[in-house]
């Protein structure tokens, strides 16, 4: 016999927790090859993959405790110019660009009674983590589906990247929220 606890009193249980995770999705997505169908036929070796990666937040409606929280994710894959009889790559030739895809994956968090000076390391810190294996899965498959090798992103150090944003704006490193 299994127990179950009654609807009232789960809903409070997550009212008292300091951070839910209300909802998840993909809120944009493309994926696109530019030069399908003959990148197909010349690529050789693995591509060079360049990524970016920011992290957004912002409130949601009226609601004081409720946000939204986005990866946005760039992946940019191009393929080496051919190199000359020396062995070097022409100068001034860009590689060709194999494939590029964009993932803005999104969640919903309640925040509740945190201090003022952890809701944006949460937001910028703790709720990106959490989001993040499920849009490095998507772009992995996205990327596996358009025919090339996947692209695996590494562990994100959540931390560092809100440090280095606070030090660009000139706020300093700030605290740091632990969970």
């Amino acid at each position: 016999m299994s127990q179950s606890t009654p609807a009232p009193l789960a809903q409070q249980g997550a009212q008292s927790l300091p951070l839910v995770v209300n909802a998840q999705y993909v809120k944009d997505m493309s994926f696109e090859v530019p030069g399908a169908p003959q990148v197909y036929t010349q690529l050789r070796s693995q591509p060079a993959v360049n990524i970016n990666l920011d992290v957004q937040a912002r409130r949601v409606g009226d609601q004081t405790n409720v946000y939204e929280v986005t990866l946005v994710i760039r992946a940019e894959a191009g393929m080496p110019a051919a190199n000359g009889a020396d062995g070097a790559a022409p100068p001034n030739v860009m590689p060709q660009t194999l494939f590029v895809a964009e993932l803005s994956y999104a969640g919903v968090f309640t925040l509740n009674n945190l201090p003022e000076n952890a809701v944006e390391p949460v937001l910028l810190v703790e709720c990106p983590r959490l989001l993040f294996p499920f849009a490095r899965n998507i772009l992995a498959e996205v990327t596996r589906d358009g025919g090339f090798p996947p692209v695996l992103l590494q562990p994100i150090d959540f931390v560092a990247l809100w440090q280095a944003r606070r030090q660009q704006a000139g706020q300093g490193p700030g605290p740091v929220a632990t969970a």
